[in-house]
């Protein structure tokens, strides 16, 4: 990567140390990690902050991370979610895009995977963002005449 990639990462996962170290790693690479350690404590930052993408945990006590998933999509449709699993199955990695998951990545991350990745769903989240602005000047320019 030749440019620093700078993105707002919610990095969800109930597995301390794997939390605290994954979110060292992104932070080396320049983005800015919040972190929550289950699926409420991921809904709150929701609510709290906008996030350029959030990287959640499959197997979670309480709220696991389809559920969690379900929600966020609920509150912010435009919200990139990559799921992140050590016992992952094809039929949990399709549900998770059926609700709207941009990806899905085996446990251990390697971490240029998990770079690109983050980079790829920003970049989809700026062009989805950047159309719907432009769709909402249009209709403010068509409501008033001009």
């Amino acid at each position: 990567m030749t440019e620093e990639l700078k993105a707002k990462v919610l990095l969800v996962d109930d597995e301390e140390d794997f939390l605290t170290t994954l979110a060292e790693r992104l932070e080396a690479r320049g983005l800015k990690v919040s972190t929550a350690s289950n699926g409420e404590n991921a809904l709150a930052s929701i609510e709290a902050e906008v996030f350029d993408l959030v990287v959640l945990d499959l197997a979670m006590p309480g709220l696991d991370g389809l559920e969690t998933l379900k929600r966020i999509k609920a509150r912010q449709p435009e919200a990139e979610i990559i799921m992140l699993s050590g016992q992952g199955s094809i039929r949990t990695s399709i549900e998770a895009m059926k609700l709207g998951a941009c990806d899905f990545l085996q446990k251990p991350v390697d971490i240029g995977e998990l770079m690109n990745k983050i980079s790829e769903a920003k970049e989809k989240r700026m062009l989805m963002l950047e159309s719907k602005s432009v769709a909402e000047i249009e209709k403010i320019l068509h409501t008033k005449g001009w």
